[in-house]
C-alpha cells in the first residue's frame, strides 16, 4: 500500500510542478494547494499505515497498552489542512483582486498591462 501511495505522490508532484511552471496564475494557485496535497500524503505515509488500536491510554497507566497508531501523523496533515486551506483563499482572493485590476491571469502581461483604474 505504501507503494501504491509513494507513486500517488510523485505524480502529484510532477502534476503540481506542471501546472506552477504555467503562464497562468490560477494554474499556478491550484499548482501550489496540488503539492500541498502531496506534501501532506507523505507526512501521512511516513506516519506508517497500520490497522492498529487508537492510541487511548486506560485509566491509572502511563502509556498505551499493546501497539497503537501514531497520532502525530494525523495531527500534523490535519493542521496543515487548515493552513492550507486558508492560504488557498487568500491567494484566490489576490488572484481575484489582480484579475480586476489588471484584466489578466497570464503572469508576462501583468508586467505590461496598466491598471483599469488608471485608464479612466
Amino acid at each position: 500500500m505504501e507503494l501504491l501511495l509513494s507513486i500517488m505522490v510523485g505524480a502529484l508532484v510532477a502534476a503540481s510542478v506542471y501546472l506552477m511552471l504555467a503562464r497562468n496564475v490560477l494554474r499556478f494557485l491550484f499548482g501550489l494547494i496540488l503539492i500541498s496535497n502531496a506534501a501532506n500524503l507523505t507526512i501521512f505515509v511516513a506516519g506508517r499505515l497500520t490497522p492498529e488500536a487508537p492510541p487511548l491510554i486506560p485509566y491509572g497507566q502511563d502509556a498505551p497498552v499493546g501497539v497503537v497508531a501514531n497520532a502525530l501523523p494525523q495531527a500534523l496533515v490535519l493542521t496543515a489542512i487548515v493552513i492550507g486551506f486558508g492560504l488557498f483563499a487568500f491567494a484566490l482572493t489576490l488572484v481575484y483582486r489582480t484579475y480586476q485590476n489588471l484584466g489578466t491571469l497570464n503572469s508576462d502581461e501583468m508586467r505590461l498591462a496598466e491598471p483599469e483604474e488608471s485608464k479612466k
